[in-house]
């Protein structure tokens, strides 16, 4: 007798993003349940301003610790817990959305602990970019700079499955300049936002460390260069 065939036509998400994704939203439904006194009292209507306060990435907080040469734990801390701090429920939506979308085909290939080593990695350097590029003080918050970071991973995969279908490696870059030109028009319409800059440096974070990461992609960037010698 043939045994049925048990196996999933849907491949499941991997379990580091889908724990990523299940923190950013429990903690904005916190934030949203708070707002409207059904959870926490009254204090609970300022946690999310409590939260970026304490916990979304300064640039004036970084210069303060360059200048003094000290690195408290409570502000070098900002560095990994902005992106779990949101300014609203429709920003947290979109960010989980395109975290599961992008975490699922990059997790898929390079398993879970690198897929976490990108988001983490990405969101320090994107918010390094923030801090060099821009003069504000304005916080960061979001986790989009660690998403374009798994934008940025999905490129490179795709920029090589590309390569060796014998397809236009340019492609590839569809997807963030689609991105930043929608970025650009919500910027346009509803004011401008800074946040580009370290969605930007997120990418390009994302796009570099899948090269170390993914199975043979470093060995394969060195057939490269030995070929063109």
């Amino acid at each position: 007798m043939a045994h049925p065939d048990d196996s999933s036509p849907v491949n499941p998400l991997p379990p580091v993003i889908v724990a990523l994704a299940l923190f950013i939203i429990g903690i904005e439904a916190a934030f949203s349940l708070g707002a409207r006194g059904i959870l926490g009292g009254p204090d609970a209507v300022g946690w999310r301003l409590a939260a970026v306060q304490r916990f979304g990435f300064s640039g004036e907080v970084l210069d303060w610790m360059m200048a003094t040469g000290q690195y408290p734990l409570q502000h070098v801390i900002r560095f990994v817990t902005y992106p779990f701090v949101h300014a609203s429920f429709t920003h947290v939506l979109f960010a989980s959305v395109m975290l599961l979308a992008l975490g699922k085909m990059v997790g898929e290939v390079i398993g879970n602990l690198r897929t976490l080593v990108i988001f983490v990695i990405s969101g320090i350097d994107g918010a390094l970019s923030y801090a060099l590029f821009l003069d504000t003080g304005a916080p960061l918050i979001g986790a989009f700079p660690p998403v374009y970071g798994m934008i940025g991973a999905f490129t490179y995969l795709l920029w090589l499955r590309l390569g060796q279908m014998g397809g236009s490696q340019i492609r590839a870059f569809n997807l963030i300049g689609i991105l930043l030109g929608v970025q650009l028009v919500f910027g346009l319409l509803f004011g401008a936002s800074d946040d580009w800059v370290a969605d930007l440096g997120g990418f390009a974070t994302g796009f570099v460390l899948i090269v170390f990461l993914v199975p043979g992609g470093w060995a394969r960037i060195l057939r490269k260069l030995r070929q063109q010698d």
